[in-house]
Formats: structure tokens, C-alpha cells, sequence
């Protein structure tokens, strides 16, 4: 009776377990999981760099990394791909397990089946049992080891998928970095400008009350001050948003205004692979998102497979050992409880299954045939990147060379045209469109040198090469 006991108790708290089993996971609470094979713990901003105060790129990418969210959803995907692998692994492993039940009958039935001729049996309408079964898969058609290869190759893209975002990732706050920093230089150049045309209004006002230049001069000064103004104030708003929007990749909630980016634009040409082929076959042999794509199509062909086992017979290895109780009333003679095991092999062929498996191959089929057209279509866009920033590269070279004359020249103009409205020999339209022009060369030279930074970041991002 301490077994019939014990297998109440176990029932209770079964029935227990699978009541409080029902509540469901909160999905705006965090999950406490180990993603450690897949990403480094997450550590505290404050001990990565700086939050407030002027950051260079490295300290922005070391922010950006560790916190974005991107980043982080980008993780669990890769550890979600892994459980999945340990999943198709353990398939192919021994099930044990403890069977219980608790049957009542119509009609007495034996408690034990037939060991001998002349074997005394007990007969009762209610029997309790309970077994520990062991259950192995011996023969799948394929099925289980393919299951294993394919989530191999899946869990295999999710790290490259996770790899390649943090790629995009860095892009996108250089790129990001070195627009505003360019920004910064086009208020600079504003503001340097009204401070500039604010000092000249004070010498024509002086010209004016000497009776030396026209009323006019100073309304035309004022009108382009007044301009420069509003330029600012457009400019300063354009840098707040881009400010905004880089501590939001930074994954920063509350938006510092004292944390910014410091750093100078260069220019210097780095000795870059020019031969479009050989920065193709960089690109191919090095951009996570197409060794990605290769094992995403790789694990399809592979899931192709396991569907078409589902044709072929499976057999399985099966156990069990256990104890039979009956309860209530019995007949016959014997004991009323007793043991029982059993071990054999339990073959299951398929004959007909409405076209269920037929069903399941065209699916995955069709899938493979997708996948081949989007690694493909990625093939053609790892080309478009690399001739768009490798066209970038060239087209900011010249820019820069361009501008930085035009800067020049511009500078010079503005002096002579200053010096003839001094002597009375030039007109004020001639030094405000002077002033107008320098300060038009000077906000596309830094413009410039952010494109070309970009196109920098742009290229190794396109053929794979760390930013």
C-alpha cells in the first residue's frame, strides 16, 4: 500500500505543477538567460567610457556596442539559434521518463499477463501501474541527423547575422560621428561669420557717420547679418537632431546634451584595393551577412532532407520496468501487486498519409529555391555596395581637392574686396558677396570631409574589412 501511496502523492503534486505551470511569462519583464556562448555580458556604461563630456569614435563604438538594443535582441536570436541546436542534439539521445496510470475496467481484468501455463491470477476491475520507460531512436531516414546539421548551420548564421550588425552598427555612428562633426564646423563657420559681419557693420557705420559710404551699406550689412542669423539658428537645429539621433544609437535613454563627439575629419587617402574584382571576392569571402546567407541556403537543403524521411520507416528502441497495483475488489488467487518489464524494437512505417510528407518536401523545397534567389539578389547588392563606395571614395577625393581651392580663393577675394571698400573703390554688395561665397566654400569643404570619411566607412563595410 506505501506504493499506492506514493503514487497518489506523485499524481497530486503533478496536477499541482501543471496548474502553476498555466501562468503565463510576462513579456515586458526581463528573462533570465545565459547567452555567455554567444555574447559577452553586458557591461556597465559607466565603466566603458564616459557619459558625459566630449567622446571620441572609439568610446562612442564602445558605448553603442554594449548598449544598443539592436544589438542585444540581435544576441538572444543567436542564443535562441543555439538552444535549438542543443534541441536537435538531444533528440538523437535516450528519452527516460516514469509512466503512471490509473485504469478501471467494466469487466475484472488480469493484473499481469500470462507468464506460464497453470500461473495463478488476481483479476480486478481498477489497476494502478507505474513504469520507468526508456525510449531511443535507432533508425530516423535521416531525419534526426539532418535536423542536428541544419540547426548547426542555422545557429552558425545567427552568429554571422549578429556579427554583421554590429558591423552596420559601427557605420552607422561613424557615419553618424563624423556628420556631426562636420555640423559642428558649419555653425562654427556661422557663427565666425556673424561675428565677422557684426565688426564690419560697426566700420560701416563709422564710414556712414564720417559720410564715406551710403546709407544703404549698412542696410545691405544688416540684411545679410540678419540672414547669417536665421542660417544659424537652421543649422544648430539641424545639429540638436543629429546629436539626438546619435545617442539613440548609442542606446542611451536619458539624452545627455554634455556627452558629444570630438574628433578632427581628415583627409588622408589610405591605400585602398581599387581592382572592383578582387574587392568583390573580399567582400564575398568576408561580409557576415553572405557567409550568413550560404547557411541559411546550406541548412534549407538540409531541412529539404529531413522532410523526405519522412518516407522512410523509423524504428525505435523501447523499455520499460514497473510495478501493477490492484485496488478494490479481486478475484482469483495471487498477489496484488507486482512487477512487469518488457524491451523490443518498435518499427513505424509509412503507407499513406494524405500527402502530409509530399506536402512538407514541396514546402521546404520551395524554400531552398527562395533562398537561392535571395543569396543571389544579396550576390548583385554586395556588388552595388562595392562600386557605390568605391565611386563615393574617388568623387569625395576630387571634392575635397576642389573645395579646399575654391576655400583659398574665396579668402583671398573677400581680403581684396575689404581692402577696395576701404579705399572707397569697391562697392558693399561686391564685400558681402565676398563674405557670402567664403562662407559657402568653407560649409562644403567640411561637408566634403564628412562624405569622404563615410565613404571610408561605407567601403569596408561593403567589402567586409573591420571599421
Amino acid at each position: 500500500m506505501l506504493g499506492i501511496k506514493l503514487i497518489f502523492i506523485s499524481a497530486i503534486l503533478l496536477i499541482c505543477y501543471g496548474c502553476a505551470g498555466m501562468d503565463p511569462n510576462a513579456p515586458y519583464q526581463p528573462v533570465a538567460m545565459d547567452v555567455a556562448a554567444v555574447r559577452e555580458e553586458k557591461p556597465d556604461i559607466s565603466k566603458v567610457t564616459p557619459t558625459q563630456g566630449p567622446i571620441d569614435l572609439q568610446q562612442a563604438i564602445d558605448i553603442a556596442l554594449s548598449n544598443n538594443p539592436d544589438i542585444a535582441a540581435t544576441s538572444f536570436d543567436a542564443a535562441a539559434s543555439q538552444a535549438e541546436l542543443d534541441f536537435a542534439k538531444a533528440e538523437q539521445l535516450p528519452i527516460f521518463g516514469i509512466a503512471g496510470g490509473y485504469i478501471h475496467h467494466l469487466d475484472e481484468q488480469r493484473l499481469l499477463p500470462v507468464r506460464q501455463p497453470g500461473d495463478p491470477a488476481v483479476l480486478s476491475r481498477d489497476i494502478i501501474s507505474g513504469d520507468f520507460v526508456i525510449t531511443m531512436p535507432l533508425l530516423t531516414g535521416g531525419r534526426l541527423v539532418n535536423q542536428v546539421k541544419a540547426a548547426e548551420l542555422l545557429q552558425n548564421a545567427a552568429n554571422h547575422l549578429l556579427a554583421r550588425s554590429r558591423e552596420e552598427l559601427v557605420f552607422n555612428v561613424s557615419s553618424m560621428f563624423f556628420s556631426i562633426l562636420a555640423q559642428q564646423r558649419v555653425v562654427e563657420s556661422l557663427e565666425f561669420s556673424g561675428k565677422v559681419l557684426h565688426e564690419h557693420l560697426k566700420h560701416v557705420d563709422d564710414l556712414v557717420n564720417a559720410q564715406k559710404a551710403a546709407e544703404v551699406d549698412r542696410l545691405r550689412t544688416n540684411v545679410r547679418l540678419a540672414d547669417i542669423e536665421q542660417r544659424l539658428v537652421q543649422e544648430k537645429n539641424i545639429l540638436a537632431i543629429q546629436h539626438r539621433a546619435w545617442l539613440n544609437l548609442l542606446g542611451l535613454e536619458n539624452h545627455d546634451e554634455t556627452l558629444f563627439p570630438q574628433g578632427e575629419l581628415t583627409s588622408e587617402h589610405e591605400g585602398l584595393n581599387t581592382n572592383l574584382e578582387s574587392a568583390l571576392q573580399l567582400a564575398l569571402n568576408k561580409r557576415a551577412d553572405y557567409l550568413a546567407a550560404r547557411s541559411s541556403l546550406e541548412a534549407q537543403a538540409r531541412k529539404v532532407d529531413t522532410a523526405m524521411a519522412g518516407h522512410r520507416p523509423t524504428v525505435y528502441l523501447q523499455s520499460s520496468y514497473g510495478e501493477r497495483w490492484a485496488v478494490g475488489p479481486t478475484s482469483g488467487s495471487g498477489n496484488e501487486t507486482d512487477d512487469i518489464g518488457r524491451i523490443g524494437l518498435v518499427a513505424e512505417i509509412p503507407i499513406y498519409d494524405g500527402g502530409r510528407v509530399s506536402a512538407k518536401v514541396a514546402e521546404q523545397r520551395a524554400k531552398l529555391s527562395a533562398a537561392r534567389e535571395r543569396l543571389r539578389k544579396l550576390e548583385l547588392q554586395i556588388r552595388l555596395d562595392v562600386e557605390t563606395a568605391m565611386l563615393n571614395i574617388g568623387s569625395s577625393l576630387e571634392r575635397i581637392e576642389a573645395v579646399q581651392k575654391a576655400v583659398e580663393q574665396a579668402d583671398e577675394s573677400l581680403r581684396i574686396e575689404r581692402e577696395k571698400y576701404d579705399l572707397g573703390k569697391g562697392a558693399i554688395i561686391d564685400v558681402l558677396d565676398a563674405q557670402a561665397a567664403l562662407l559657402e566654400s568653407q560649409t562644403n569643404y567640411f561637408r566634403t570631409l564628412a562624405d569622404y570619411n563615410v565613404s571610408l566607412a561605407q567601403w569596408r563595410l561593403a567589402t567586409g574589412e573591420k571599421i
